[in-house]
């Protein structure tokens, strides 16, 4: 195996997709203030291409009750968002030409902080968009970072509506900057989470849904938590498989080696480390890396 430093696999968008897909199952919208079914799954969001500035939908769930739901994030009221609406609509109909036609389709728009009220419907004479909408300026963010806070430090399981509200807490706060510190600090809540699944769903949530408002900087400090808390849990479930605190020490200690030092060979690490190369190389399999 190469000895240059990679990222793990699970730094992909792809994987993340995979996190949120597995842990959005079953989960209500309702705590966001949209009264719609619970989420069954969520749906690729690479739609048929109709024309060349292909627009990114947010995210695309289908509902239990068989109806796609289209969830798109603003931050301000623009009438040419309608057109962006529409044009989702249109790709998502595509898609199932081929297929039985989607039950129904439902648009849905969440508003950060910063918007509290917006026209619901859009009418161009001969259609009329209705959407469904969330504001988030009526969640109240200090009470709800509060109530999650203490929980968390009494080492209290956090619900399902609470991880949900955790997930979408920096859009609950007014202004650029505001959201931005927000985000940091439901990190470090989501930190907290003792359950490893829900620790990484949340964080995963935080990556995928604030990522308007995410700088790289604090992107990569993300999914460098959420690669630690994936690397924990790995070394826990060998120290359990091996039945002795020897194994996970030593991975631990050969993993750290192998991230800091990208151009130590395996004989230099296990010199490092005073290991075997064999173990080196269990290590680095194990991790990809």
């Amino acid at each position: 195996m190469s000895n240059n430093k990679r990222e793990i696999t699970y730094h992909n968008k792809d994987v993340l997709s995979k996190i949120l897909a597995e842990n959005f199952k079953e989960k209500s919208l309702k705590v966001y203030g949209i009264d719609v079914p619970k989420i069954k799954q969520i749906l690729p969001t690479n739609l048929p291409q109709i024309q060349v500035n292909e627009m990114r939908i947010d995210n695309l769930f289908l509902l239990e009750d068989g109806s796609i739901a289209i969830i798109d994030y603003e931050s301000d009221v623009k009438w040419e968002d309608h057109l962006k609406y529409l044009n989702y609509i249109v790709r998502i109909l595509e898609r199932y030409k081929k297929e039985e036609m989607p039950k129904q389709i439902r648009m849905i728009v969440i508003y950060t902080a910063d918007v509290e009220k917006a026209p619901g419907e859009f009418s161009a004479g001969c259609l009329t968009l209705k959407m469904e909408q969330a504001f988030l300026s009526k969640i109240d963010s200090e009470t709800v970072q509060e109530e999650i806070g203490e929980k968390l430090e009494h080492g209290l399981p956090l619900s399902d509506d609470e991880l949900m509200k955790l997930i979408i807490l920096p859009l609950t706060h007014k202004g650029k900057e505001k959201k931005k510190q927000a985000v940091k600090e439901a990190v470090e809540l989501a930190k907290k989470i003792a359950d490893k699944e829900e620790k990484t769903f949340v964080l995963s949530g935080i990556l995928v849904f604030a990522d308007k408002i995410i700088d790289s900087e604090t992107a990569k400090y993300i999914k460098e938590v959420i690669r630690m808390t994936q690397v924990a849990e790995l070394l826990l479930e060998e120290g359990r498989r091996e039945g002795r605190q020897e194994g996970l020490i030593l991975s631990g200690k050969i993993f750290r080696v192998v991230r800091e030092r990208s151009d130590f060979t395996n004989e230099k690490i296990a010199e490092e480390v005073g290991c075997s190369v064999e173990e080196v190389e269990s290590t680095r399999k194990m991790f990809d890396i």
